[in-house]
């Protein structure tokens, strides 16, 4: 059985334009309005409502900002999914952006010894060790769950780090992106975005045999995957991404593991797309991929 629950947090993004908060809470709402839950034969999970957004007053050097709010969140989500897990329904987490995968991330480690497919255009793996600061925890949600950065998200409960370096695999990064040589040094495998599209299949078939031997799995989608032609409706849309179709045979093979117990869904903006017209790809491609 499926579970589709609301992870409406914006707290680890950075602001639009000064003064305003970033859109992709709004995400839940638009896939719902595409008729996503029934389309996919999901029960309602409900939502778990984050803390305010604040950026006032951060500076570099401070760390990331929301930290205590992402924190405290953080226990909340793992409380939820952890309850749907344990009576075996595949959560489907509806964001959001991507420190969201803390608070799977966190349920997961609590059971046992499960590994994490990161979907994303970027590596999201910056550091106080490969940049100046951090701050942004959405841009640094990868290095996060695999124990780099601040204790305050990286331990809680003393369970960091909630993913072992051998137990990611990383998809869909551009050919530029400025820590892909980390993300290799930590030994993560790596499928970039121009390699997936070649053959999505042979991309998630590695990904499957990396993470064979673990109690399970969780699969993280940043929609910025996608190359900026077909979803431009995201933070930082890039070129040379990958389009619906290639993703719907990424995720298909990944998402009908019996290992796999979920997926999270993040970054998509609604303020950016006020036609509804990338709202409704997204749902279509989301859909096929779920059948």
């Amino acid at each position: 059985m499926r579970v589709v629950v609301d992870g409406p947090s914006n707290l680890g993004l950075r602001p639009p334009v000064p003064g305003a908060v970033p859109g992709c809470y709004k995400l839940a709402g638009a896939l719902r309005d595409q008729g996503f839950v029934r389309r996919i034969g999901a029960e309602d999970g409900g939502c778990v409502t984050p803390p305010r957004y604040n950026h006032r007053g951060w500076k570099p050097g401070d760390g990331v900002f929301n930290a205590a709010g992402m924190a405290t969140y953080t226990g909340k989500l793992a409380d939820r999914v952890g309850s749907f897990l344990a009576e075996d329904k595949f959560v489907v987490l509806l964001g959001g952006e991507c420190s969201n995968l803390l608070g799977p991330a966190l349920a997961l480690r609590r059971r046992g010894r499960y590994g994490v497919v990161y979907i994303d255009g970027h590596s999201d793996f910056r550091t106080v060790d490969n940049s100046p600061y951090v701050g942004a925890a959405g841009g640094e949600a990868l290095a996060l769950v695999t124990g780099r950065g601040q204790a305050d998200l990286t331990d809680l409960e003393g369970l960091g780090p909630y993913v072992q370096d051998r137990d990611a695999v990383l998809l869909g990064i551009r050919t530029d992106d400025a820590y892909a040589a980390d993300v290799e040094k930590a030994g993560i495998p790596c499928w970039p975005a121009l390699k997936i599209a070649d053959d999505p299949a042979a991309a998630a078939a590695g990904t499957l045999q990396h993470l064979d031997g673990l109690d399970g799995f969780w699969v993280h989608l940043d929609v910025d995957i996608l190359d900026a032609k077909v979803m431009p409706a995201v933070d930082s849309p890039d070129p040379g991404g990958i389009d619906h179709v290639q993703l719907q045979h990424l995720l298909r093979p990944l998402l009908a593991s019996p290992k796999c117990v979920g997926i999270d869904i993040g970054i998509f903006d609604p303020d950016l797309d006020p036609d509804g017209v990338y709202a409704a790809e997204l749902t279509d491609t989301l859909v096929a991929a779920l059948s």
